[in-house]
């Protein structure tokens, strides 16, 4: 009998509690896929590791914490495996003159573009890692990663979309008063922000962000700031891989937290709701350029929404899968 292939996933969700930086929906959200995951396509429990700055956590997620998750999974990966990453929280951009993206830990310790990078290289042939990352500037989060969907594809106009209805999907109307109540949040944190967060902690006089990070984490802070620019070349892909990234935005967008003010529970990512939305109106078996697709409708027709457009990068071969699917 031909062996089942396993399928893993680390869910991290941050809101940033206690903070200036207060978010709201991102433990919903992960809470909210873990469901998914279980209910619809097959994954154990067991197999699923959940890191939130909730009070009571065992495991916070931190830089180090979440990339220490991130390649326990990918160690444990074979032939066959799916492997799932979903981040819900904030995103920024490095500040270097190139840019590079990065999603901010609850400890501010950045996972960027090139540690993403890291880990996809090290997948096992045969296994595929899908990553969703709902937060801001998080298109090109994979460094390197073909794009599918993105700045340069075309966005569709609602009377295109209203001609065809397998890829529209409708999103209930709020009334006023239920307007009101509502709220939209940016999921981003300037750089000058963190800049001088970090400053505050380091007492080092410099705009380098790189300095402070290695300062503060050492080893455990992304090898952007640690290699070289001769050994981050190195870290490109030398052949077609399995890595595909669902992105909330555009890497000159950002991503929305969205909920109920009075009411938390009813706070969520909008990227990652618009997802779920899309998996419940279609029982059947979706790929994955489909369901960015679809997503991207839903955010259009969101009022609570501002400009953020999903994207996917992968290979044209994984575009067309199956959502999570295994083969």
């Amino acid at each position: 009998m031909e062996k089942v292939g396993k399928k893993l996933a680390v869910l991290v969700g941050c809101n940033y509690e206690n903070t200036p930086y207060r978010l709201h929906g991102c433990h919903n959200d992960v809470l909210a896929m873990r469901d998914v995951l279980v209910n619809r396509f097959g994954f154990d429990s067991q197999h699923i590791e959940l890191l939130m700055d909730k009070s009571g956590s065992p495991i916070m997620p931190t830089g180090i914490n979440i990339k220490k998750a991130l390649n326990k999974m990918v160690d444990e990966a074979e032939q066959g495996d799916v492997l799932y990453f979903h981040f819900s929280g904030h995103g920024t951009l490095t500040g270097k003159k190139n840019q590079e993206e990065a999603i901010i830990p609850l400890d501010f310790n950045y996972i960027t573009n090139v540690d993403i990078r890291k880990i996809v290289n090290r997948v096992p042939q045969g296994a595929t890692f899908t990553i969703l990352s709902d937060s801001c500037h998080s298109g090109g989060l994979i460094d390197k990663e073909k794009e599918q969907i993105g700045p340069s594809h075309h966005k569709p106009k609602n009377q295109e979309l209203e001609k065809n209805s397998n890829n529209y999907v409708s999103v209930p109307n709020k009334s006023e008063s239920a307007s009101k109540s509502y709220y939209s949040k940016s999921k981003f944190i300037p750089h000058e922000t963190i800049l001088e967060h970090l400053t505050s902690l380091t007492n080092i006089n410099t705009l380098n962000i790189g300095t402070h990070m290695l300062q503060l984490f050492g080893n455990d802070a992304s090898v952007m700031f640690s290699l070289p620019q001769l050994e981050l070349d190195l870290l490109k892909p030398l052949k077609q891989d399995e890595g595909i990234l669902l992105s909330g935005c555009q890497a000159n967008e950002e991503c929305q937290d969205v909920g109920g003010i009075e009411n938390e529970n009813q706070a969520y990512g909008a990227f990652s709701h618009a997802i779920l939305i899309v998996l419940e109106k279609n029982c059947d078996p979706i790929s994955y350029k489909e369901l960015v697709m679809k997503s991207r409708c839903v955010l259009e027709n969101d009022e609570h929404i501002k400009t953020q457009h999903p994207c996917l990068y992968c290979s044209d071969e994984n575009a067309q899968a199956i959502f999570l699917s295994q083969g």
